[in-house]
């Protein structure tokens, strides 16, 4: 499968700005790998605090920018693209951080199946400066429907009324 847009990306994954860390699918091969991009920019907020007058990508980032790959490629693997399925982390496996994220880089998203059962993968990821190693990990993810309660915002909830006793 060739390039993959933001409006496809949208259907794929439920995560949207500032948490949707994929900008790009160069390519994918289903049940097998995905080239990702996430162009890596001084506009976006954590750079604000992370660090002042360095600011760098905090590898929990990268790591996440990897496993929206991931949950792209298998969400696209198993044809659950638009089912609102959500991609759950369960584990992640010998993360090393080789080279600092600096704003102003396009990031390589690596992203293999290592195993896959029904609605579990293990995957491995690298993400890449340049052809250069700058994270590297495994990590295991779950598909599975969202919370029941899951479009109920803080907002739709009624507060608790202090006039009354607790209920």
């Amino acid at each position: 499968m060739g390039r993959v847009d933001t409006c496809r990306i949208l259907t794929l994954l439920r995560q949207r700005y500032p948490m949707l860390l994929v900008d790009r699918v160069e390519w994918m091969v289903k049940d097998t790998s995905i080239h990702a991009v996430k162009a890596v920019t001084m506009n976006e907020p954590i750079f604000q605090g992370h660090f002042p007058g360095r600011p760098i990508m905090p590898g929990v980032l990268i790591v996440e920018a990897l496993a929206q790959a991931g949950g792209i490629l298998a969400v696209e693997s198993l044809g659950l693209g638009g089912s609102g399925k959500l991609v759950y982390f369960m584990g992640i496996d010998g993360v090393k951080f080789r080279k600092p994220v600096e704003p102003g880089v396009l990031l390589d998203l690596h992203v293999t199946i290592l195993q896959a059962k029904r609605n579990i993968c293990k995957f491995e990821g690298k993400a890449m400066l340049n052809g250069q190693l700058a994270t590297e990990c495994q990590f295991t993810a779950m598909i599975a429907d969202p919370p029941s309660d899951c479009g109920r915002t803080l907002a739709s909830s009624s507060p608790p009324n202090p006039t009354r006793g607790s209920v």
